[in-house]
């Protein structure tokens, strides 16, 4: 079969590979865009778009929910009734609207071909795609581009092959609110869908191996996280490992090790939410030279360049931060210096991300922890919610604001604001640190009252 030949070939049409295609694509050069099964990646797919979708349907539940605390009710209704058959269709019209838009836009650009198949290396400048329908296409290029993401890991548990259990993905289509949703897992993923199921009416539990939920947080963050979900009626088992887990009559039963024994919680579902795998299995790096970590994560310097010549990696399958943020990044990166002539890295970037939890959970830069660490000299400003003007008259005072500043002056080093639009407000610090501001400047700032941002005049009044 005969190899035609590209400038560039893109596989995989995630946050970080469609922008460049479509970049590459525009300056000229003649690019394949590769994609197995929709375009937009796992964020407008599987995570960001539809996960955030459903977040604001749980969140609207809840406040129907607390409407008699603020003066409003509807007679005769106990509690809001959720219809999990209409949340799943908003969720899926809002994707599917996302995804067409993409498809649209990259299929009438010039100089780019949109390729459906699965991708592999024959060589190390070759591709062979296995076309979605039927046959197979030979392609070559001077640069490629793998964009090709991760997916749901699967832990090795005891019985876990023999039990129908949920992933992040399929936990999203369900058309009932489950009576009790077991969640394998603390992290990002388990934090958030707990408090969505809990708010649509279900009993939920977390069994999560670590100390504290959402390990890369300081230990008192979590705890306040915890203490959240305490109220919100959520079962937590931390300092926990999953050893077993069974088919029952009416759902599953996981059992764990906590200490010196055991303990055995059964639930109509079980959703497993340990972590992400990366997909390179099929794409047959060796043939190309390419190495990978020992988790199949593809290696790559600051300038986002692997072993191979020729060939760059973008996003969550180098391993890394796995944020859309960051993968739109890497673009900016590869754009600047492979069509504007410049020398970008990914050496010192911030790295800022939300947990979309309520309230939410905002962070940037260090952790206490982190930096105490590595040896850092720090100070901490901190305050409770429930000091901030704007969210007692909101009623949405749980929380708490955390600043880590470096004690030798006041520059801040990371924040943590687990609180009523905590991403927006961890926003605002990341600008702060972005422009060299200082604490003293924030302290003495003047902002628009009664909101979010004046709780910066008073936090850095209180700093230990």
């Amino acid at each position: 079969m005969a190899t035609e030949q590209f400038d560039a070939i893109v596989i995989g049409s995630g946050q970080g590979g469609n922008p460049l295609a479509e970049a590459l694509a525009a300056a000229g050069r003649k690019t394949a865009l590769i994609e197995r099964k929709h375009l937009g990646g796992t964020c407008i797919n599987d995570g960001c778009t539809p996960t955030k979708t459903m977040v604001a349907s749980a969140r609207v539940a809840y406040l129907a929910g607390r409407g008699s605390e603020y003066g409003v009710g509807l007679p005769g209704e106990a509690r809001p009734q959720v219809q999990m058959s209409v949340v799943r269709q908003r969720k899926r019209a809002i994707v599917d609207e996302f995804r067409g838009s993409k498809e649209k836009r990259l299929g009438s650009a010039k100089n780019l071909e949109v390729i459906w198949g699965e991708a592999s290396f024959s060589a190390p400048s070759t591709i062979e795609v296995r076309l979605r329908d039927g046959g197979t296409r030979n392609i070559s290029a001077e640069q490629i581009f793998i964009n090709t993401g991760t997916r749901p890991a699967v832990p090795k548990i005891e019985g876990l092959d023999k039990v129908s259990f949920l992933d992040n993905v399929s936990v999203m289509e369900l058309d009932a609110v489950p009576a009790h949703l077991m969640i394998l897992g603390g992290g990002y993923i388990g934090v958030e869908f707990a408090q969505m199921f809990r708010r649509f009416g279900a009993q939920v539990s977390i069994v999560h191996a670590g100390a504290h939920l959402l390990n890369q947080e300081d230990e008192d963050i979590a705890e306040e996280v915890q203490k959240i979900f305490a109220e919100d009626g959520i079962t937590v088992h931390v300092d926990s490992k999953a050893t077993r887990v069974s088919q029952t009559a009416d759902g599953v039963a996981l059992t764990f090790s906590k200490g010196s024994g055991e303990e055995t919680i059964r639930g109509s579902h079980l959703l497993v939410a340990v972590g992400r795998t990366p997909n390179t299995s099929e794409l047959n790096l060796p043939a190309a030279e390419i190495d990978v970590d020992e988790r199949g994560f593809i290696r790559a310097n600051e300038r986002l360049e692997t072993s191979a010549a020729g060939v760059f990696v973008i996003g969550d399958v180098k391993g890394g931060p796995a944020f859309t943020h960051i993968s739109y990044d890497d673009f900016r990166i590869l754009r600047a210096n492979l069509l504007e002539g410049k020398n970008a890295t990914t050496a010192g970037r911030m790295v800022p991300y939300t947990v979309f939890m309520d309230p939410e959970l905002g962070r940037i830069g260090v952790t206490e922890t982190e930096a105490r660490r590595d040896g850092s000299k720090v100070r901490i400003a901190r305050m409770p919610m429930t000091s901030v003007a704007r969210a007692l008259e909101t009623d949405e005072t749980r929380g708490v604001m955390k600043v880590v500043i470096d004690a030798d002056g006041e520059r801040i080093l990371g924040a943590a604001i687990l609180g009523i639009e905590g991403g927006e407000i961890a926003s605002m610090l990341q600008l702060a640190m972005m422009g060299g501001l200082s604490v003293s400047t924030l302290r003495d700032g003047v902002f628009s009252h009664p909101t979010l941002a004046e709780s910066l005049n008073n936090l850095f009044l209180k700093i230990e």
